[in-house]
């Protein structure tokens, strides 16, 4: 690894429970491209001192994840339209003081829909309304997908005011829906959390579905992907979400583009 001096620039994620494979995948890419570069996951207490202990320290740019994506958004000076069109921000990028809010969730998602052929015909049911949520629905709309509904079983008035706003209706179960394409868009089944061990969707909901996508990533292999593995339902994980979300953050700070190669040996990296 390159040594950290007084020219190394900081990257740095924050969520509510700090994961370790963003610090792998981006700093194994430093490495490998010679940057000097430091990327450090952190949690924080106080999101409005975070943003303005990154302007001042002059760290170059931040991931965020649950629950910061909203509440960070007041503190930056600038919100990019990627971020202001689902009100929802996960790259942070400093130039000079001036913090931009980005949203690389939604162009993830999107092209991973497209790139699994993920039938556009197909009726939804996404679990979760914030966020990622607002990422993933504005995602599937745009490319296509009308026929759903968001599932907000803990607040409903949220659940609904994003499905309003996309032209879906909200629910706060399924009941007797039997949706073919199914979202995780919440921590449910993410480790250290109180729901770890718990699955996103019942599993006759997961036997009538054809395609499960779970934006948790760490583990890799939630409740929810590992039985939707063993029924033999198409898989999108959540760790291609953040491999293809993190190329694009790894660009925004660097400036440099890793190639597929790259990409692929961070990733692996990451999870090992």
């Amino acid at each position: 690894m390159n040594s950290i001096d007084r020219d190394t620039v900081m990257c740095l994620s924050l969520a509510a429970r700090p994961g370790n494979h963003g610090n792998k995948f981006h700093n194994f890419l430093h490495d490998e491209l010679g940057l000097n570069y430091v990327y450090k996951s952190f949690t924080s207490s106080d999101i409005g001192a975070t943003i303005g202990g990154i302007r001042s320290l002059g760290i170059r740019g931040a991931g965020v994840s649950m629950p910061y994506k909203e509440s960070c958004m007041p503190f930056l000076d600038t919100i990019d339209p990627s971020a202001a069109a689902i009100d929802s921000v996960n790259t942070i990028v400093n130039e000079d003081g001036v913090l931009t809010g980005y949203n690389t969730d939604y162009l993830a998602v999107r092209a991973m829909l497209a790139e699994h052929r993920v039938p556009s015909g197909a009726d939804f049911a996404l679990l979760g309304a914030g966020g990622m949520g607002k990422a993933v629905l504005a995602a599937l709309v745009d490319s296509g997908f009308t026929n759903g509904v968001v599932v907000s079983p803990r607040n409903l008035g949220r659940g609904e005011r994003l499905a309003a706003r996309y032209g879906v209706s909200a629910v706060p179960e399924l009941g007797g829906r039997r949706p073919r394409l199914l979202i995780n868009a919440t921590p449910v089944g993410m480790a250290g959390g109180p729901e770890a061990d718990q699955l996103a969707f019942n599993r006759e909901i997961v036997e009538a579905a054809d395609t499960v996508l779970d934006v948790v990533y760490l583990p890799p292999d939630t409740p929810l992907v590992k039985l939707a593995r063993e029924l033999g339902r198409q898989v999108l994980s959540g760790d291609e979400v953040m491999m293809r979300q993190a190329k694009e953050q790894f660009t925004m700070y660097t400036g440099v583009v890793p190639t597929a190669g790259q990409i692929e040996r961070a990733e692996a990296f990451a999870a090992s």
